[in-house]
């Protein structure tokens, strides 16, 4: 059970150092698109594990890790830069935090394990949670963007799965090391095709990067993955609620923004929701 508890506090990490990307992108990284993020963020970190573990995928592992990098990174960002440009914010993190509940289908489908009506009722609960988190009244909507948004929810949700199903021969570093240069070399042309040229970035700059490079991605990928492979998948995508708690409490801290008693309530039910889908597995 200590086990257990300190499985899920360490991969709990992931989401919530996720939750600073808003603010380290807004404050830091002014003049950089988000694609143009992304790559400069799963790259570097990617290449820079590769050096440190000195291991190449070998075999069926090649296929393998442009697919998760492909599901986990650069088609789930993609994706969320197509629908976070054409949907307001709190539109499109609500579209995207039905991400846990295609997990709990997919996990069913790819593990025959039964739905347990509790952890979608967690799920459920959590979506509630983010959408009193992030909606705002008179918030628009747009096809494109909401097919964008689940379509990212789907590609991640199915590569937490398939992470779960196909546990690699080396290390956890070197798993993440695979998956973040694949993921960031898929974004190589995209960035070529469809972004402006890269500025050249400035000390300010800088510190935002190795934030999100460092820490926010080589970091906290290899908590998140480690997570999967410990703990059912049902147990471990509930905890990307917490980016949006932790984005609404920075934004509270640092740039002045207003907590309002809905977007109260909205975080007991995020925290309400993580407890009880936790308790719905606890048997397994």
């Amino acid at each position: 059970m200590r086990s257990r508890s300190f499985d899920l506090l360490a991969t709990s990490i992931a989401p919530i150092v996720w939750g600073s990307t808003y603010i380290v992108t807004t404050e830091f990284l002014t003049g950089f698109s988000p694609i143009t993020i992304a790559m400069l963020r799963a790259l570097p970190a990617g290449l820079l594990l590769l050096l440190m573990v000195r291991q190449l995928p070998a075999g069926v592992w090649w296929l393998r890790s442009f697919i998760l990098g492909m599901l986990n990174i650069s088609f789930f960002l993609s994706m969320l830069f197509i629908s976070a440009h054409r949907l307001p914010g709190g539109v499109a993190a609500t579209v995207l935090s039905v991400q846990p509940l295609i997990v709990v289908f997919l996990a069913s489908v790819v593990f025959f394990s039964p739905v347990r009506p509790m952890s979608v009722f967690a799920v459920l609960a959590g979506i509630a949670g983010v959408a009193l988190l992030v909606l705002t009244p008179g918030a628009t909507l747009d096809v494109i963007g909401i097919m964008a948004g689940l379509a990212g929810a789907t590609s991640m949700a199915l590569g937490t799965v398939l992470t779960r199903k196909w546990q690699p021969p080396v290390s956890l570093l070197t798993f993440t090391a695979w998956q973040l240069t694949a993921g960031g070399l898929l974004l190589i042309p995209v960035v070529a095709l469809f972004e402006p040229s890269i500025p050249l970035p400035n000390g300010t700059n800088l510190l935002g990067l190795i934030w999100l490079g460092l820490i926010g991605a080589a970091v906290t990928y290899a908590l998140w993955f480690r997570g999967i492979s410990r703990l059912d998948s049902s147990v471990v995508s509930p905890l990307l609620f917490l980016s949006p708690v932790t984005a609404m409490i920075l934004g509270w801290i640092f740039l002045d923004q207003t907590l309002t008693a809905l977007q109260i309530i909205g975080a007991g039910f995020v925290i309400g929701s993580i407890w009880l889908s936790q308790h719905a597995n606890r048997t397994q």
